[in-house]
């Protein structure tokens, strides 16, 4: 789905954040590449276009939408963080050959234990890692 300047303008307006160009542009990435990017994807991405763009620029617009819950960070790779613009409860599974983070739904809700109770929960995770299908039938072939 394309999104209008206009559009991302009042998503950021809307978080109190001051929509400048690069603030975004770093936005439109996101809701047009959900591949849960890390920030020298974005950076790499974005670098041509805005000449005077920085990874600095690319982490702090990322911390700054983390904080107005525009985006969640997931440590879901040892490597490097990576931001999943669907901040809604899900889970991710990451393929161990190919990267690729892919997400499900699960009723995150559900895995609460009566033990933590007296506990105040802010973030619910849950990834699990493998091989996703075509990882599975590639080697499958090559084995063949």
């Amino acid at each position: 789905m394309n999104y209008s300047i206009k559009d991302i303008s009042k998503m950021l307006s809307e978080k109190d954040i001051r929509p400048s160009h690069q603030r975004i542009k770093i936005l439109e990435y996101l809701l047009e590449n959900k591949q849960h990017p890390t920030v020298d994807m974005i950076y790499n991405e974005l670098h041509e276009e805005i000449p005077t763009l920085s990874k600095t620029t690319v982490y702090n617009t990322l911390s700054l939408f983390n904080e107005a819950k525009l985006v969640r960070i997931l440590s879901i790779d040892d490597n490097e963080a990576r931001y999943d613009i669907d901040i809604e409860n899900h889970g991710h599974f990451i393929c161990k050959k190919c990267g690729d983070i892919h997400d499900f739904e699960i009723n995150l809700d559900s895995l609460v234990k009566d033990n933590l109770d007296e506990f105040e929960i802010n973030e619910k995770h849950i990834y699990f890692n493998g091989i996703c299908p075509k990882c599975k039938t590639d080697i499958r072939q090559s084995n063949n």
